[in-house]
């Protein structure tokens, strides 16, 4: 489980330096643009978590804090988390590339708000989204507000 640990990271990263040291390549937003760039850290989230469905169904149906310290507290149950968080880290950090490309944000901030979402996630996410409304609209607003 270590191993699969310290490499799971590798399947985002690409994906994170494109958006945050090269917004503007011209084959970063094709690839960003994608929404399969996350299917890599979710086949792996659904590998890890199938086999446990049954023993974090229940658990998860019904939280306490008890059971969810006790999963999280195992080197298979932090593992499955941290993919998780990977996965969906991504799917937002994508979100919120996409929209900056639409409102041509500072690609410097954006790189700023964009790490913290890969470090903090939802913090980084409520940073996005206040930086979103302080932002000019859309210039069209037919288009669909998230993208997949």
């Amino acid at each position: 489980m270590n191993q699969v640990f310290s490499l799971s990271s590798l399947l985002v990263m690409p994906f994170w330096f494109l958006m945050i040291f090269l917004p503007r390549w011209k084959y970063t937003k094709t690839i960003i643009a994608s929404p399969y760039i996350i299917v890599p850290a979710a086949l792996l989230y659904a590998l890890l978590i199938i086999p446990n469905i049954g023993s974090t169904f229940m658990l998860l149906l019904n939280p306490n804090l008890d059971g969810i310290s006790k999963l999280l507290g195992s080197s298979s149950g932090a593992t499955i988390a941290w993919v998780h968080f990977l996965a969906f880290d991504l799917f937002v950090g994508r979100y919120a590339y996409l929209e900056s490309q639409k409102r041509n944000l500072n690609p410097i901030l954006m790189g700023l708000v964009l790490f913290s979402i890969l470090m903090y996630g939802p913090l980084g996410a409520l940073i996005f989204v206040t930086l979103r409304a302080l932002s000019k609209p859309e210039l069209n607003k037919h288009q669909s507000q998230l993208e997949f």
